[in-house]
């Protein structure tokens, strides 16, 4: 078991952030999926459950061409197929599947407190902390780099945040006129395969920070699209994406049928 805990510190509210996650990720799901693989959306709708409100979410992420070729041709037939189930019950999410949990806390504060999943001494002390900074060019691959996608060059139009400099930390720390938060996000890979189990745990969390990284990075530089939604427009956007995906990896699955011929 692999236990990790990802700080990302944001110049955003709490508030602000769970309309810009949620905009993020239907954003997100679109260009993760293609090829006939990606993320297919199976249920997305509210719930309530032991005076608990939220959303509820059933996704599955299709990894056939996303791990090492040895993996792939090792693994069983649809194993690589992950069940993601989420229960968004904002500020506090948890997320479970086969393979991997994710927890996550938004808190108002600068990514300082220590142990707020509340982890017993046992896992906290093994508990790796990482803490991402979004305006950093170099924690991404240069493949992966996109100009209207760096914090370090985007100012917000709607705002007036950014660009991110070196220091944007300290300056946000001491900025009374912006509002900051940090999602404290802990993610526990436990992959029982034996001979594969670390290679494929280190894998995992290699994975997550990318997510993680290019996931804020965006968020944040998408600001202007997301800033004056309301949860409504976010319900019938989240609507809409889902019949997209669906119809995309339904054009994608025809079209493979075809070449079969």
């Amino acid at each position: 078991m692999l236990i990790k805990e990802f700080r990302i510190v944001l110049p955003v509210s709490v508030e602000e952030y769970q309309v810009g996650q949620l905009y993020a990720v239907a954003e997100a799901s679109k260009s993760e999926t293609g090829g006939g693989e990606g993320v297919e959306v199976l249920v997305n709708e509210p719930y309530e459950k032991d005076a608990e409100k939220g959303q509820y979410t059933h996704k599955i992420y299709h990894l056939q061409s996303k791990v090492p070729r040895v993996i792939s041709a090792l693994a069983p037939k649809g194993s690589l197929e992950v069940h993601e189930k989420a229960w968004n019950a904002y500020p506090y999410c948890r997320t479970n599947n086969f393979m991997i949990k994710i927890e996550t806390w938004h808190k108002p504060d600068m990514g300082d407190q220590d142990n707020v999943h509340g982890l017993d001494q046992s896992s906290w002390e093994k508990t790796e902390i990482v803490d991402i900074d979004i305006a950093d060019r170099s924690c991404i691959n240069s493949k992966d780099y996109k100009a209207d996608q760096d914090p370090a060059i985007f100012k917000s139009e709607k705002t007036g945040r950014g660009p991110l400099g070196p220091d944007w930390k300290k300056e946000l720390a001491n900025n009374p006129n912006c509002p900051h938060m940090c999602a404290y996000k802990l993610v526990t890979v436990n992959f029982k395969w034996r001979g594969l189990q670390n290679r494929m745990e280190g894998l995992i969390q290699k994975v997550e920070k990318r997510v993680f990284t290019h996931f804020h990075r965006q968020l944040f530089c998408w600001i202007d699209k997301w800033i004056d939604l309301s949860m409504d427009d976010i319900r019938r956007m989240e609507e809409e994406t889902k019949k997209e995906l669906d119809e995309m990896r339904k054009n994608e699955e025809i079209k493979g049928m075809g070449s079969d011929d």
